[in-house]
């Protein structure tokens, strides 16, 4: 099913009662019906299947210094910002075009950066928009980057995509890696029939329950997911969820890895059923033995090409009886679609015992 479809279905349930009425029942607002998909009522605090998940379509994939980008479009969406603990909806405008997406990785790796993206497009007549791309979760697509955009009409366009340098630390095999701008000019047509018969799936009775579709896979775009358990490097010290999330954490001693001989503690952490990153958190720790403090300190969020993002610190020895509690002190700093904006809010302290 396609938009146009989707409403042409809405036209004929609507009876007598006028098509208004029905796309309020539906959950869309009227005076922008075909853009305001249903929402699920009485939503989880955690992931949980969205009402409809819509199709998305590729403009281009590139390499621009080592560095993958690839320039996506969809309908306008609906997206939930997050500020410390606070979320803000924001709601498609009637100017809006088009909900334009960036994947960005590391091209030899393929591990997926977290980085500042921004786009300036322009067409014959120059600059139409420009626009700082959020950092997002979807149900298909994971992590990547996005906003909705506002274009003159259909016809040619030029996008100048900057992907600026990495703040976050890195494993020695990253050391002075993506510490540059990178830009790459990108041609695309905004057709608008393209965009909006791209294709609608319902979700019918799954809607609302626990769970999520699986990640959209696109040629020469890695997925944004954490490592599986089995894959984590050292040792591993447990499990533990909050928010809906899903933490692992690990005593790694890997002088290639790090630049110090000491053990560092990783803990990683993802979402529960697609293993996506969560970038943008504030994490502590406190390891006691014995009921004593022996450490209490931050964990730095880090890139590295095996464990992905995650966040860790150097430590001593971790011992047999040790009890590691985490802290979030701040929730995922991700905006969110449909599907996730309730799950990674309210996340009380984890512990690990060891």
């Amino acid at each position: 099913m396609n938009r146009r479809q989707f409403l042409k279905t809405a036209s004929g349930l609507a009876g007598t009662a006028g098509i208004s009425g029905c796309l309020q029942q539906l959950g869309f607002e009227t005076q922008s019906a075909w853009r305001d998909p249903p929402l699920v009522e009485d939503r989880p605090n955690g992931v949980y299947y969205p009402a409809i998940i819509e199709g998305m379509g590729v403009y281009e994939t590139t390499t621009v210094d080592g560095i993958g980008i690839a320039l996506m479009h969809s309908f306008p969406h609906r997206f939930w910002t997050v500020t410390g603990t606070n979320k803000t909806k924001v709601v498609v405008s009637s100017n809006d075009s088009l909900h334009l997406m960036a994947s960005v990785w590391d091209a030899k790796s393929g591990t997926v950066l977290p980085t500042a993206v921004s786009i300036d497009i322009r067409n014959d007549e120059g600059r139409v928009s420009t626009t700082n791309l959020w950092s997002m979760l979807s149900p298909n697509m994971g992590f990547h980057y996005g906003d909705n955009v506002a274009l003159p009409g259909s016809g040619e366009y030029e996008a100048t995509v900057e992907i600026a340098p990495v703040q976050t630390a890195r494993t020695k095999p990253f050391q002075g890696r993506f510490t540059e701008v990178r830009t790459e000019q990108i041609q695309f047509t905004f057709e608008p029939s393209k965009t909006y018969d791209l294709p609608i799936r319902r979700l019918g009775e799954k809607a609302g329950s626990r769970g999520t579709v699986d990640l959209m896979e696109m040629d020469g775009v890695p997925t944004p997911v954490a490592p599986p358990k089995d894959q984590l490097p050292g040792r591993l010290l447990g499990k533990a969820s909050a928010g809906d999330a899903l933490f692992y954490a690990t005593l790694v001693a890997d002088e290639q890895r790090f630049s110090t001989d000491r053990p560092h503690l990783v803990v990683s952490p993802r979402t529960p059923y697609n293993r996506v990153l969560l970038p943008g958190m504030s994490l502590s720790a406190t390891i006691k033995r014995d009921g004593e403090t022996v450490l209490k300190t931050g964990l730095d969020g880090t890139l590295d090409p095996d464990l992905g993002y995650y966040y860790g610190t150097p430590t001593g020895r971790i011992k047999d009886g040790d009890t590691i509690t985490v802290r979030i002190e701040t929730p995922p700093q991700i905006s969110r679609h449909d599907g996730y904006e309730t799950a990674f809010m309210e996340m009380p302290p984890i512990q690990f015992s060891v």
